[in-house]
């Protein structure tokens, strides 16, 4: 790894370092730095990681203790084992025994153990406990709890973090992953230029090349064995609703939906103008909504958003007839603004009341937000933070 010099337009070579000489531990140190910044586990696109409990002891009649415990997007527990300098003979042993005592962890269980891990982090900051089922809700991405997928069966993941790996522990690694065993290897390197310290991540098994091609083959050969049966019938059910729903839109003045076809999951977006912020039709088994996300990448430009047209907020609810939902989710990227209604989302027979209720508020919305985002957006491509992802739809 090399330190770019601009103004003398050279690189130097940083020195690489130990983590023992520079005194750092497995638990004070690199579990500590993984458990507040799980995403430097995560090199492949979409493979985000919630850490849902560290130093786990919940092991019937054993002493033994995982490092971290995480779920990923799919819903799957992911142990993650840190080693320092070197990771011994017996890591890959110790987490294939992990991965066995966490595999006949229910959903309900997951849950306690997350809130759990909550509880203690409020304890520890002061600041008043999460909760465990909003934020695996929000963050597998689904309409409710008793729709997320957790802890399936063959679906624990292992990831070992070290920075030199035994040839015998990537051989057997290398030799799992014939076997659909998803596991791993992580090499951390601690680095030092002057007085500054600089920490490298990189995947070594599988090559990051190599990651998606096999979980896709793992996913295509899961598929193929065994299909869920509830998933599949939530997704002709969403399927055949927003079929009916998008017929109906077609029809109406709302022109939003007129090029966006039906899809498998609760929601359907339209663009609004701003890029990464759409106007979101909800469809889940206890209500309805319709509303406009501010889920663009850079978490300041949802801020900007949201607190202008939260300042515009009496006039816009006076022109749509109703309050709306001001959601700023503090500490969390992406901001909402809907409105709601209660049904009985899964009885067919509710479907033409809730889909005209869907198209008179999303036409509503759209007509008072409209101008509002258009003078916003001006004023967003000219904000002080970088705006290079901002841009107009």
């Amino acid at each position: 790894m090399f330190k770019i010099d601009p103004s003398q337009n050279r690189i130097a070579p940083l020195e690489a370092k130990r983590f023992g000489e520079l005194g750092f531990s497995e638990r004070k140190h690199l579990q500590e730095w993984l458990e507040n910044c799980p995403q430097a586990l995560a090199q492949v696109d979409g493979d985000e990681l919630l850490i849902i409990q560290k130093e786990f002891d919940g092991f019937d009649d054993t002493r033994e203790r995982l490092d971290l415990l995480a779920i990923d997007k799919e819903g799957n527990l992911v142990i993650i084992e840190n080693k320092l300098d070197d990771t011994g003979r017996d890591v890959v042993w110790q987490a294939l025994k992990y991965a066995g005592y966490c595999a006949n962890l229910s959903k309900s269980q997951v849950v306690d153990i997350y809130q759990r891990y909550l509880n203690q982090k409020s304890q520890e900051t002061g600041q008043p406990a999460a909760n465990a089922v909003d934020n695996l809700i929000e963050f597998l991405e689904v309409d409710g709890l008793e729709a997320a997928q957790i802890n399936r069966i063959k679906t624990q993941r292992l990831i070992l973090v070290a920075a030199r790996y035994r040839k015998e522990v990537t051989n057997t690694v290398l030799w799992l992953s014939q076997f659909g065993i998803a596991c791993q290897c992580f090499k951390v390197t601690p680095y030092r230029a002057g007085n500054e310290l600089f920490l490298n991540i990189e995947q070594i098994i599988p090559t990051p090349e190599s990651t998606e091609f096999m979980i896709g083959m793992v996913a295509k050969e899961d598929e193929e064995k065994s299909a869920d049966t509830e998933q599949k019938q939530r997704h002709t059910l969403r399927l055949a609703f927003w079929e009916q729903a998008l017929e109906v839109f077609n029809q109406s003045s709302c022109s939003l939906y007129n090029n966006i076809s039906p899809a498998k999951d609760h929601w359907l977006s339209a663009g609004s103008g701003i890029s990464g912020m759409p106007y979101q039709l909800i469809f889940g088994k206890h209500e309805i909504r319709v509303g406009l996300s501010l889920q663009n990448s850079q978490a300041e430009a949802n801020t900007f958003v949201f607190e202008r047209l939260e300042a515009q907020k009496a006039e816009l609810e006076a022109g749509l007839g109703h309050a709306l939902d001001w959601l700023p989710l503090p500490n969390k990227k992406a901001c909402r603004i809907q409105y709601a209604k209660a049904v009985d989302g899964y009885d067919k027979a509710n479907w033409p009341e809730m889909i005209s209720w869907l198209v008179e508020h999303m036409t509503k919305l759209e007509s008072v937000l409209s101008g509002p985002l258009k003078s916003i957006n001006q004023q967003l491509k000219q904000a002080s933070f970088d705006t290079a992802e901002v841009v107009h739809d």
